[in-house]
C-alpha cells in the first residue's frame, strides 16, 4: 500500500473511532476516486446503507463543468434522496480526505439540499 493510502487509512481510523451513525443521525460517508465521487448514508447500528448517490449512477444527470461542480450536484442528489427517506440530520464522515475541494463541495451541496450537519 502506498504512503498516501496508508496515511488516509490512519486518519480514517481516527475519525471513525469517535464518529458513528445511528438510526436518528446516520453517517454520510464520502468516497472520492479519480473519475467520480460517491456518497452513502449509513446506519452503523444495523450496518445498512440507507441512501446512496454517485456521479456515475444512472439517476445522476451529468452536470457540465469541473469535478467540483459534479460534487455539488451529487451532494444535492443524496440530500434529496435522504429527505425522501425521512432523514434530515446526518453525521459527516470525510473518510480520511481533507475537507477541501470535492469533499467540501459535496458537503455544501448536501447542506443546500436540506441536510443538517
Amino acid at each position: 500500500m502506498g504512503a498516501k493510502l496508508s496515511r488516509r487509512d490512519r486518519i480514517k481510523k481516527g475519525i471513525r473511532k469517535r464518529l458513528s451513525g445511528s438510526a436518528e443521525r446516520p453517517r454520510l460517508s464520502v468516497f472520492r476516486s479519480n473519475k467520480g465521487i460517491y456518497a452513502q448514508i449509513i446506519d452503523d447500528l444495523t450496518g445498512k446503507t440507507i441512501v446512496s448517490a454517485s456521479s456515475l449512477s444512472k439517476d445522476f444527470v451529468a452536470a457540465d463543468g469541473t469535478k467540483s461542480d459534479q460534487s455539488v450536484a451529487v451532494g444535492k442528489l443524496v440530500a434529496q434522496k435522504a429527505i425522501a427517506a425521512g432523514i434530515k440530520d446526518v453525521v459527516f464522515d470525510r473518510n480520511g480526505y481533507l475537507y477541501h475541494g470535492r469533499v467540501k463541495s459535496l458537503a455544501e451541496g448536501a447542506r443546500e439540499g436540506g441536510l443538517n450537519f
